[in-house]
């Protein structure tokens, strides 16, 4: 009977189908319940306390399975290539080109000397660009800029701008411009000030031999991202924005047109500046008609799709709906839509949106002004990029870890008539289906009267183990970073490792997070560390009356600005009974002191006065903390640097409370390191087990010295 369940599963695989309608959520129930039918009537599921359970999704398998994709673009050939990190060789980030040949292996376009990483604005993207066979990245060692040819195999990466004896000079989203044989990219300049260096769009010679410094394009506001080149290289249009301004605050777009000489000789502001809207227009696109497209958020408050009228410097919205057809530009190179489509007949967009905790995929049609969804797996969906009558779509769902497939449309591009996973972040995952816990999107009340926040949570799910129907699971609850982004319900395994082992998990997207619009996001401005804290422990508090999660063992954790809503909980609420911070915000002054250019202004707007800055800094009280803490701090930080953690550990060990701090040599802003990700899992479940869940875990978890306790 074993045999023949694991048979009807294994017939479930998703990786490649061609019909549209195929539900791998229902797989994975259908195998829950074969594999729960065989536990009753072979074996009946062993009794023991949530947190005890053992898992085989190890900490092992989580940090093996964590690759990261950081962009996806199409060679001159149509194939498919994507960057992807690789924790198991240190976080180093490879591109990688799909196979001639569907069954072959894919095959390592960097060279094992190089990677491919920008670190500008911290958070870097954009790092690659590709044009027909040409191939011109970020190497992460020196930052500079290198051209590869993708059709000679032993061609070796030769560099294009000049050597300043170090990462001193940074670029990210560059494009190609063929009419002058340059490559047009964001450049950002830290040679005379590393904490405030300079941005601007510059244009780098594609020549190897006679390498000069760039030639300054566009200059004179603080950042600057997507230069964009139409179709005959006349026009460029890009995204500028300046202090105290996040991108998602307020931007301009502008357009360029280029001179004879390779000159900008008349610039036209499209949307940004009139004072009749509040906006942030992002990532515009040319169509090959040269048709100007963007997104942004003027008339509802919500990122919808708009179009320049260029002989009226007009702009018209596409499709009208409350909903996201874009992100936060935390990084460089987003890619939320294509046009597709661009003739007499006919001009298609494929694009996608978020509304209501979900993804969607769908095509607009430009002159009918009508929307049609593509039925795809995703729920969830990144960037997505054209291919030969398909697109290449970065998505992901509950039972599907973040991938990237292609999308192949019917003649018409109505209909999805195939299906085809290429890359996935955790391609054995699937062996662990019958232990996923399936999100569950919730809405609760927040401390506002009439306003309510959303969640995903995750019950605990072990189809060889039940707790006593007596006892609640323990619940950890996530803050998620930004603070300006969003959570979303996928498939982590560094979620199902703890719902795995009996704890329910639940992700928050609390007043301020991205994918509700402008009001919901503008719930943060001047009350960071006050509505997040509040809509965390009303998340949680909702949790227990309802049933869900014992009260008594409710822990913390977040990391970045996740970290400090974490210790903001536990320093001004009494909600939890133990945190976990990573790279976590102690002292806002302190932020403000030492982080970098990118995010030095946030803090006017998201929290306001020198005072609430004292009052609203963990730091500062220490008295009122009352609980265990754990702390994880990569030691190269730049954005959350170091001092951070240690000023905190310090004051709470001297205050007399357990408190333990793991630091990284060589990690940044996020880990990324198989054995770093393997211990801050390991550590952190063992630390909550040991002071508040009151059970022995099943894994065999060496302790680090928690001090005040051990």
């Amino acid at each position: 009977m074993a045999l023949a369940a694991i048979a009807t599963v294994a017939r479930c695989s998703p990786l490649s189908f061609p019909k549209t309608n195929f539900n791998p959520l229902a797989c994975v129930t259908a195998a829950k319940l074969i594999l729960f039918g065989m536990t009753q009537m072979e074996v009946s599921a062993r009794t023991a306390p949530y947190g005890s359970w053992k898992s085989p999704i190890t900490a092992d398998v989580v940090s093996g399975a964590s690759k990261r994709l950081d962009g996806i673009s199409v060679d001159g050939d149509g194939r498919l290539l994507w960057l992807e990190s690789r924790p198991s060789e240190s976080g180093r980030s490879v591109l990688v080109k799909e196979p001639e040949k569907p069954g072959d292996e894919p095959v390592d376009i960097t060279p094992k000397e190089f990677a491919v990483r920008t670190l500008c604005q911290e958070y870097g993207g954009g790092a690659f660009s590709i044009s027909g066979d040409t191939l011109v990245f970020s190497n992460y060692e020196d930052q500079r800029l290198y051209k590869q040819s993708l059709q000679l195999k032993d061609s070796p990466p030769l560099p294009i701008t000049p050597d300043y004896g170090g990462p001193s000079v940074c670029y990210a989203d560059g494009v190609f411009d063929s009419r002058f044989g340059r490559y047009v990219t964001v450049s950002e300049d830290r040679r005379e000030d590393s904490l405030n260096p300079t941005t601007m769009v510059v244009a780098v010679g594609l020549g190897e031999k006679d390498i000069q410094e760039p030639k300054v394009f566009i200059s004179g506001n603080d950042f600057y991202a997507f230069p964009r080149m139409d179709p005959k290289n006349e026009k460029i249009a890009w995204i500028e924005w300046g202090h105290p301004n996040m991108p998602w605050d307020r931007t301009e777009l502008w357009v360029g047109y280029i001179s004879e000489a390779g000159d900008i000789y008349k610039r036209v502001c499209v949307a940004g500046r009139d004072p009749k809207h509040v906006e942030s227009p992002t990532e515009p696109k040319w169509s090959p008609k040269g048709e100007l497209f963007f997104i942004t958020d003027r008339h509802n408050g919500f990122w919808n799709l708009y179009k320049w009228i260029e002989s009226t410097n007009e702009v018209l919205p596409l499709y009208p709906l409350n909903a996201e057809f874009a992100r936060p530009l935390w990084v460089f190179g987003m890619n939320s839509y294509e046009v597709i489509q661009s003739d007499k007949q006919k001009t298609l967009i494929a694009c996608s949106y978020r509304q209501r905790g979900r993804s969607h995929l769908a095509i607009i049609d430009v002159l009918q002004s009508s929307l049609s969804l593509l039925d795809i797996p995703f729920t969830d969906i990144e960037d997505i990029t054209s291919g030969n009558n398909c697109l290449y779509v970065e998505g992901a769902s509950g039972v599907l870890p973040t991938s990237v497939a292609k999308v192949t449309f019917n003649d018409e591009k109505s209909e999805v008539i195939d299906f085809q996973i290429l890359w996935s972040s955790a391609p054995d995952s699937f062996k662990y289906q019958s232990y996923f816990s399936l999100p569950e999107l919730i809405e609760f009340p927040t401390e506002v009267p009439g306003q309510n926040a959303y969640a995903n949570f995750y019950p605990p799910s072990n189809h060889v183990y039940q707790a006593s129907q007596e006892e609640k699971p323990p619940l950890l609850l996530k803050s998620h970073g930004g603070p300006t982004s969003e959570t979303r319900g996928v498939l982590n395994l560094s979620v199902q490792y703890w719902t795995s082992r009996g704890w329910a998990f639940v992700d928050v997207n609390y007043g301020g997070s991205t994918g509700y619009g402008r009001e919901f996001r503008e719930r943060l401005s001047g009350r960071w560390g006050i509505v997040d804290v509040d809509d965390c422990c009303s998340c949680a508090k909702f949790l227990v009356e309802s049933g869900k999660v014992d009260g008594n063992r409710l822990c913390i954790t977040g990391s970045s600005a996740g970290g400090y809503t974490t210790l903001a909980a536990l320093a001004f609420r009494e909600t939890f009974k133990a945190g976990g911070p990573l790279y976590g915000v102690a002292d806002l002054n302190m932020l403000i002191a030492e982080t970098h250019k990118f995010e030095s202004h946030d803090l006017e707007k998201l929290v306001g006065s020198e005072k609430d800055y004292y009052e609203r800094s963990p730091i500062n009280s220490v008295e009122k903390f009352s609980c265990p803490v754990i702390l994880f701090q990569g030691l190269e930080d730049k954005v959350v640097p170091p001092d951070q953690a240690r000023k905190i550990y310090a004051a709470l060990k001297q205050k007399g409370l357990p408190i333990a701090l793991v630091e990284y040599e060589g990690e940044q802003h996020g880990f990324r390191k198989a054995e770093n990700i393997k211990f801050t899992l390991e550590q952190q479940m063992l630390f909550f087990a040991r002071l508040v869940g009151h059970f022995d875990v099943a894994d065999e978890i060496t302790p680090i010295k928690i001090d005040n306790f051990d």
